[in-house]
């Protein structure tokens, strides 16, 4: 059961937004500039979770675990980047329910942070696109620090800024990177089922609780972090 709960910490691309459409319009635009042929958005949403950099070198190879040269990297890296700041949310949508469950939270004193794998810059400009920038007074970003999910320093930087602790923040997503950054850092773990999590189940992350949409996590921790109907 999850009690106690002062924060919650939300990954962003797979949670709260749909972005895989504006991204793989960003990645088939930097293949084809390279002479590659474009790989379309249903590969795009398998290769979203990790970083635009890993995103890239993904793209390049056409492998998950692929490694190209690192100036193929920083060259289609600048061009992606480029490419998707020019149209970042033209096709993006929220997901049913999340703007109604922050808005709930919010309004039950939760304190709430975005803590996401893309560039900070643009997770500022994607919240501020879809009318969520007011909900998240803190985003941490892939290069806010040092380091990214999975690493647990983003969670912590995130509990820090909020005057919460580890115990009493639940880390809200969507993939692995998530889970294993809130199981890092110590706090409660939440996924949905939707999104990016590259054909893992996410029950098979063994998270704390799985919740349909984020409105429905605000059932949940009204309901005293029991799941209904259990």
């Amino acid at each position: 059961m999850i009690t106690g709960v002062r924060a919650l910490l939300f990954d962003l691309d797979g949670t709260l937004v749909d972005s895989a459409p504006d991204m793989a319009v960003a990645v088939d635009r930097m293949l084809t500039g390279a002479g590659r042929p474009p790989v379309g958005e249903e590969q795009v949403r398998q290769w979203v979770g990790n970083g635009a950099r890993r995103l890239v070198m993904r793209a390049l190879t056409g492998h998950y675990d692929g490694e190209p040269t690192e100036v193929e990297i920083e060259h289609a890296l600048a061009a992606f980047l480029d490419y998707y700041g020019e149209r970042l949310s033209e096709h993006s949508m929220l997901y049913p329910g999340t703007r109604e469950g922050l808005d709930r939270l919010l309004a039950d004193g939760y304190g709430l942070a975005c803590v996401t794998n893309k560039p900070e810059a643009l997770a500022r400009r994607l919240l501020e696109e879809m009318g969520l920038a007011a909900q998240f007074p803190v985003v941490v970003g892939g290069d806010t620090l040092p380091v990214r999910k999975p690493d647990p320093a983003p969670v912590h930087h995130a509990i820090a800024a909020l005057r919460a602790t580890p115990a009493s923040t639940i880390m809200v997503g969507d993939s692995r990177a998530d889970v294993d950054a809130g199981r890092n850092a110590g706090t409660f773990v939440v996924c949905v089922p939707y999104g990016y999590s590259q054909g893992e189940d996410v029950a098979a992350m063994a998270p704390d609780a799985i919740v349909d949409s984020i409105e429905d996590l605000h059932r949940l921790l009204a309901a005293g972090g029991r799941e209904t109907g259990s």
